[in-house]
């Protein structure tokens, strides 16, 4: 869970990271550090792989790199903690992770205040409302996987600056040694028996899954894509019963006991169930039946790249069949994942373990994400003080 963005999901694997990325490592990259370099700068502006001759090519760009910056991706989310160890043993490429816990918020912080530093993120991995205002703002570079026509319509920027990874359904996770009955609907939340004990994974102005609850929220409520305004009323009925918990979900917290109850991703929540067995605690977990809310995550390159190469074939990784197969093992929903069962790619084990729901999943469209987002920039704060 989030604070403001914690990503949890079980299978912790080593992570391979550089020594804390502080402020003191700030530093402008020397000429000549970068793939583009040693591509004659094609590297930089390259759309595809087709575009430096090939895979291979790539490959022997990125190796000649060695580097790849990452931020915000805490192992236990989506099973990235093993996808980073694969992708560093697979082209011997050390991978500096900042900032695991980090929001979305700060991954284009980040990307903004580090321009033509060699610590800035290669990569980012983000809610869809960030992914969209980031390529508004023109901070990312267009690039296609070479799986790139297998991504679904609607689930990618045609121009290739941003394109859905993995999603899941909003849903609610719950301890039962602590909760007598856990609750199933947002509409059971309300019940007086979960008096502090609500929490969401991140403050929804900062955090996709937290924005995500609240949407589902809506949706519960009578709102639509179009209108996430019952979405905040919920939650102020939620502030206003005592229910809603102000701590950001950890998973400190729920061991504590501290958010018994939380809104989250069913991907993270699965995670939970596994992950907490030894630690004694019994972790519940429902999609909700009356807000059903689905999204994705979405990945980008950082326009300015310290490291162009490493942040491409980080993306072909991703996208190939042992990247959204290791999503898979993280609970996650591959967004290739169609493509994958009808050519016999995807792991049929590892499909039958994620949460079942019913129903196929509707996406609100990018106009609705941005009008959804500068509704709670301006009225979260209103919902959920005092």
């Amino acid at each position: 869970m989030q604070t403001p963005r914690k990503r949890l999901v079980g299978l912790a694997a080593a992570l391979t990271v550089a020594t804390s990325l502080g402020a003191a490592c700030g530093a402008a990259p020397t000429a000549g550090s970068g793939g583009g370099a040693s591509l004659g700068g094609a590297v930089t502006t390259a759309t595809s792989a087709a575009d430096l001759g090939g895979l291979d090519k790539l490959v022997e760009a990125a190796k000649k790199e060695g580097q790849l910056n990452v931020i915000a991706l805490p192992p236990n989310w989506a099973n990235y903690g093993e996808i980073i160890k694969a992708f560093s043993d697979k082209y011997g490429i050390k991978v500096n992770s900042e900032n695991p816990d980090g929001s979305s918020a700060d991954e284009i912080n980040a990307v903004k205040t580090r321009k033509g530093q060699d610590r800035a993120p290669d990569v980012l991995d983000l809610g869809q409302a960030f992914a969209l205002s980031g390529a508004q703002e023109g901070l990312f570079a267009p690039y296609k996987v070479q799986t790139w026509d297998k991504i679904p319509e609607g689930q990618k920027d045609a121009n290739g600056t941003w394109y859905n990874d993995y999603g899941g359904y909003v849903s609610i996770g719950c301890d039962a040694k602590r909760v007598k009955t856990c609750p199933a609907t947002f509409t059971d939340l309300l019940k007086p028996e979960y008096k502090g004990q609500v929490a969401l994974n991140g403050n929804p102005t900062k955090a996709g899954s937290a924005f995500a609850g609240v949407f589902a929220a809506a949706l519960a409520n009578g709102g639509t894509f179009d209108d996430i305004q019952p979405g905040l009323e919920f939650f102020k009925k939620l502030k206003a019963a005592g229910n809603f918990n102000p701590v950001e979900s950890t998973p400190a917290t729920v061991q504590s006991g501290e958010t018994p109850i939380s809104i989250d991703w069913d991907y993270l929540n699965a995670g939970y169930t596994d992950e907490f067995v030894s630690k004694g605690v019994d972790w519940k977990v429902a999609v909700p039946s009356d807000g059903k809310y689905a999204q994705y995550y979405a990945q980008a390159i950082n326009k300015d790249a310290p490291h162009p190469a490493a942040a491409r074939l980080w993306q072909e990784y991703l996208y190939s069949p042992e990247g959204q197969n290791l999503y898979l093992k993280g609970y996650a929903r591959a967004v290739l994942l169609p493509a994958m069962q009808t050519d016999g790619t995807a792991d049929a084990a590892l499909v039958g373990k994620l949460p079942k729901v019913e129903g196929t999943p509707q996406f609100p469209t990018d106009a609705q994400v941005t009008k959804a987002k500068e509704t709670l920039a301006s009225g979260w704060g209103d919902a959920v003080s005092g």
